[in-house]
């Protein structure tokens, strides 16, 4: 066993009185507080989403507590008490201002974890996690920690039943039924919505980011699936996981030994072939970051891969909500993810000799793991695909400089006749204007209108609020009336989210990109063909100049601030608002806004190439 970052290792009695104290409490034995620590972590928050968190961390650790001690074939470690991160509940809070602590609660989970992680030294470390930000947050804490660790998803929550129709509804059903007049159908569903506890269901930011942790490696395969309330999550994974947690510290098998390029490339891939949320591309890069990568695009996977891979080579091949009908759990009665990761495995998409938190490599654990083939209906094959591209397509063009502009293609339900989309700007300085108006004059938006919701990103929301208020509007609307409404903003959106709508859309408007220049009436096409946003009127450099000058002359006249950004009156509002970086580095807080890595590493090329054998050009 190393261990690199012990701590308590002297005989120091102020520092050890206390030590002894939680051995005592911990019905563990006080010869064993010098040696490393063992101990297990969970999110928690004010929504369903962890309600069922508390009983698995606490099934994990007594299991924990009866593994450790000085015996044969125990582990000789000491125990420390189960720590909770906090955080926000989306679906809650979406279309509030309140919104803008749900990205920034990545950070506060990052920055707990990370105190937890290193003030106790902790060696070995499982991680029960839930909603969609503190995930990734408890994960990048991990990867800086970088001492072995593993990850269980805390699991989705089942579906709910209209008891009028008996379909199968979900938080989403409730957000695209906000507009309508009928108060009894509005409250039936909101009760009926989302039922027991778990996160959500449906292939939302959720199970996107769970699908992308177990492909990279640091959380069984098996695990993902299988709903919140599945008795498999207390009576047979603690144990499972204490054994892979075992052999981790064993074979001094770390973080960023598993998560490494080809395993994020690998975890990209398959986010395509999920139909995937767009806050794959702040996370990612996140995470990226976390493991000592300088820059997701330069050493990841740049936008023209991406763009070529979610083109000509990765379909999507799950028929899930929120474009599709089925959720997780029918994914997990069809086999589970690990059904989809062994057909794109065969395929030649995905490299299988990336290491997991099993101690197996990627193809290893699937062959243990002996996953059945696709079903057909609920998980298709990559040879017969759901939908024949990828679900994600980053864009560029005039209004989108960084290439960081993203689109989820799998859930656009119209408007892009022969890949492209033309219409009309119609600006909101904020989405509560956009709201007001959805709410109080619905009839004003047009067929073929491109709402543009600006002073929503990183630095002037600040904190990038998702948008899956106004977005569900938008679709019940346009569903009701036949016609096409897109959106672009510099905020970002719900995985549940669906129609034309296109985030991340940067520079932000806040830092004087385009995306702040564009006047009512403005002609704004999308081209999937050449992947671009763009504004025919800012392709005139006079023009271009003109309305930049007299933005700049607004940022002057208030004191360094454009008038239209979000209001601060915290310091952890003030903190993002002085400190985010752009969504291309993962809209995270930075010292000045410039990235942060640590133990920066070198780029490990295998020189494996993700291709489709079922086509003849990739």
């Amino acid at each position: 066993m190393k261990n690199s970052k012990i701590v308590l290792i002297d005989r120091n009695p102020g520092r050890n009185s206390q030590t002894y104290g939680i051995a005592r409490e911990l019905n563990t034995d006080v010869d064993l507080i010098h040696e490393p620590s063992v101990g297990v972590l969970g999110n928690k928050g004010d929504s369903q989403c962890y309600v069922g968190v508390s009983e698995k961390v606490l099934a994990i650790h007594e299991q924990l507590r009866s593994r450790v001690g000085k015996e044969d074939k125990k582990l000789k470690m000491r125990l420390v008490q189960p720590e909770f991160t906090i955080a926000t509940s989306d679906g809650i809070r979406n279309g509030t201002k309140e919104m803008r602590y749900s990205l920034i609660g990545r950070e506060v989970t990052n920055e707990s974890v990370c105190e937890h992680l290193s003030a106790s030294g902790l060696e070995g470390t499982i991680a029960v996690v839930a909603c969609d930000k503190p995930p990734v947050g408890t994960l990048a804490a991990i990867l800086e920690h970088n001492r072995p660790a593993i990850i269980m998803s805390d699991g989705s929550i089942r579906p709910g039943v209209d008891s009028a129709t008996g379909e199968a509804i979900d938080i989403i059903s409730s957000y695209q039924i906000a507009g309508s007049s009928d108060e009894k159908l509005k409250k039936r569903i909101a009760l009926e919505a989302c039922p027991g506890h778990g996160s959500c269901g449906g292939m939302f930011t959720y199970n996107t980011m769970q699908t992308f942790i177990a492909v990279v490696g640091m959380q069984p395969l098996n695990m993902v699936s299988p709903a919140s309330q599945d008795e498999r999550r207390t009576n047979e994974y603690p144990d499972q996981l204490i054994d892979y947690l075992s052999k981790l510290i064993e074979n001094n098998i770390t973080p960023r030994d598993i998560v490494t390029r080809d395993s994020i490339r690998n975890g990209i891939i398959v986010a395509m072939a999920v139909g995937g949320s767009t806050n794959i591309m702040l996370h990612a890069p996140e995470l990226a970051r976390a493991a000592g990568y300088n820059d997701f695009y330069k050493d990841i996977m740049s936008h023209e891969e991406f763009n070529h891979l979610s083109q000509n080579v990765v379909p999507v091949v799950v028929n899930a909500r929120p474009f599709g009908k089925y959720s997780m759990v029918d994914i997990d009665k069809m086999g589970g993810v690990q059904v989809i990761v062994k057909d794109m495995l065969d395929a030649g998409l995905l490299n299988g000799d990336t290491m997991t938190c099993t101690s197996e490599t990627l193809s290893q654990q699937i062959e243990r793991l002996k996953p059945n083939k696709p079903d057909g209906d609920v998980i298709y094959s990559i040879e017969s695909p759901f939908k024949p591209t990828g679900g994600l397509r980053l864009l560029g063009g005039n209004l989108s400089p960084e290439n960081s502009a993203i689109l989820k293609l799998a859930g656009v339900e119209g408007g892009l006749e022969g890949n492209v989309f033309h219409g009309k700007a119609r600006t909101f300085d904020g989405e509560q204007s956009l709201l007001d108006t959805l709410e109080t004059n619905p009839d004003t938006f047009a067929d073929r209108d491109m709402i543009v919701v600006r002073y929503e990103g990183p630095v002037g929301g600040p904190g990038m609020p998702e948008m899956l208020d106004s977005t569900s509007r938008i679709t019940t609307l346009c569903r009701e009336k036949g016609i096409v409404v897109a959106l672009m903003t510099d905020g970002r959106f719900s995985g549940g989210s669906v129609g034309l709508v296109i985030g991340h859309v940067g520079p932000e408007a806040a830092l004087g990109g385009p995306i702040g220049l564009i006047n009512d009436g403005d002609n704004i096409n999308v081209d999937l063909n050449q992947n671009t946003l763009t504004c025919l009127e800012l392709e005139d450099e006079v023009i271009f100049a003109e309305r930049m000058k007299s933005w700049q002359n607004e940022v002057d006249q208030n004191g360094g601030n454009h008038p239209s950004v979000g209001e601060i009156d915290t310091r952890l509002l003030n903190n993002m608002r002085c400190n985010a970086v752009s969504a291309v580095y993962g809209a995270g807080m930075h010292p000045n806004r410039s990235l942060w890595v640590s133990s920066p590493r070198s780029v490990e090329r295998s020189g494996f190439e993700p291709s489709n054998k079922y086509r003849s050009k990739n």
